[in-house]
């Protein structure tokens, strides 16, 4: 029934906008092609006398009625409404009307809606009625879903819990949370593999909240399994903080090196909490630069909360076997603001570009201090790509008339990225204190670039100092 709808809809398009609609947008199982009918009608028709629209003297048939509530004048889309009972094909047009401008056809449709709505249909209309909930006034059809569903099955729920849109899910998985229609160890589930942030913290907080008050019973490895051995860090974090208060403080060592930052962040306060002190294990952990089992994340752990006298360990780990372990080192050093100039841009060459960005990093406020003539050479085209981004966003900071030459020798670069970059770069180039009043350079250097237009160029010459 369904499909005939849709194609009578589609050949009533046709004819009301005189172009041919492309068939991939008819999907009847997504929301969007709904709203992408309704807009399309309301867009193409004129003229409200068009009979085709709603025969005055024969039922009108559910491709019709389907085009009428979609319909640009409100009277026909609310006498179209008056024609809509015993037709659940047409609900999802219902519902967009729920939300409908016109006030008598937005009261219509909600009585229309609230006459209609079953557990197999709020499930089924979910995901439109969340996508037109965020309409002014739209909040009507999602709100009498939410009641349906409250009383429902939790069963009924569990095609939400799943659905591909995350806005779906996170309705679902809020709805059951509030009703606890999920045990603690699904909610630890949920967390460790659903792909959303929102839904991750959601559950993982009702699932820790559930094993707090004792609601989990004897399942507490259910719950915390899930959630220590998931994928995202969110999840993650929530397990290795709720060690603690299961009394297992000492598995909390094991996440010390995790590699993510929020879950070292709570690994390392449970083991505090426990007596332990995380700093020294990070030490001990990186005392042997040439530790081939040494973990990025334990490098990245000792930088979090150590201090300036771990500089040297981290200088040591920078000619480590592993590119990640080097570039975490670089990064650690910047957290923990120690700079050596000197020995900072010998690793501008590291045959790692994670080395060299970190390192570039650490030097873009010190860039002054580097020679511009060695950068320039980095800018040659046969050097890697890393080090010729490096040495041009160190240049870039560089600053004055550094700045302008970089970019100007850049701006025919084969390199489509740092080509428009150059080219950025000296249309937003001004004449700053340190460079010289009236330099010649700087003229021939702004006629190279070849992009300005005479008035342009006339007045950058003037702020330069340049006459003529």
């Amino acid at each position: 029934m369904r499909s005939s709808i849709w194609n009578g809809a589609q050949a009533a398009v046709r004819l009301a906008k005189g172009a041919v609609l492309r068939e991939a947008m008819f999907d009847v199982a997504d929301p969007a092609v709904w709203i992408a009918l309704d807009d399309a009608v309301r867009h193409s028709v004129r003229s409200s006398a068009d009979g085709t629209w709603l025969p005055a003297r024969q039922t009108p048939t559910d491709a019709q009625l389907a085009l009428a509530l979609c319909h640009r004048d409100g009277r026909i889309r609310e006498r179209a409404l008056g024609e809509v009972a015993g037709r659940p094909e047409l609900l999802p047009l219902v519902v967009i009307r729920c939300a409908d401008w016109a006030g008598p056809v937005r009261d219509r449709a909600r009585t229309r809606w609230a006459e209609a709505v079953t557990v197999e249909n709020a499930v089924a209309l979910a995901p439109l009625a969340l996508r037109i909930g965020v309409r002014y006034r739209g909040d009507f059809a999602v709100g009498l879903i939410d009641e349906v569903l409250r009383s429902a099955d939790r069963e009924a729920l569990l095609p939400l819990l799943t659905h591909a849109d995350r806005t779906v899910r996170r309705f679902a998985h809020r709805l059951a949370v509030e009703e606890g229609f999920l045990s603690p160890a699904e909610l630890a589930r949920s967390a460790a593999r659903d792909e959303d942030t929102v839904v991750q913290g959601l559950c993982a907080e009702a699932a820790l909240a559930a094993l707090a008050e004792g609601d989990a019973g004897d399942a507490d490895d259910d719950v915390l399994e899930p959630l220590l051995a998931a994928r995202n860090p969110r999840a993650r974090s929530a397990g290795v903080t709720a060690l603690r208060r299961a009394g297992r403080g000492e598995r909390a060592v094991g996440f010390l090196a995790d590699r993510a930052a929020v879950v070292r962040a709570c690994a390392r306060y449970v083991v505090r909490q426990s007596g332990g002190e995380p700093v020294e294990w990070y030490r001990r952990r990186c005392a042997e630069a040439g530790d081939a089992a040494l973990s990025a994340g334990t490098v990245s752990g000792l930088a979090e909360c150590g201090d300036r006298s771990d500089a040297e360990v981290l200088w040591e780990l920078t000619s480590h076997r592993d590119p990640v372990v080097r570039a975490r080192a670089v990064g650690g050093l910047r957290t923990l603001d120690v700079l050596d100039v000197r020995r900072l841009r010998a690793l501008l060459d590291d045959p790692a570009p994670g080395v060299v960005r970190e390192a570039t990093l650490a030097l873009v406020p010190s860039a002054r201090m580097l020679d511009d003539g060695w950068l320039l050479e980095r800018l040659a085209v046969e050097r890697a790509r890393e080090t010729r981004v490096s040495a041009f966003r160190l240049l870039n900071a560089y600053g004055g008339l550094v700045r302008l030459r970089a970019a100007v020798a850049l701006v025919g670069d084969p390199d489509d990225r740092l080509r428009h970059w150059a080219r950025q770069s000296v249309l937003r180039w001004r004449p700053t204190v340190e460079v010289p009043p009236a330099s010649a350079e700087v003229g021939e250097l702004l006629e190279q670039a070849g992009l300005f237009d005479k008035y342009a160029l006339h007045r950058l010459r003037w702020e330069a100092g340049l006459k003529g």
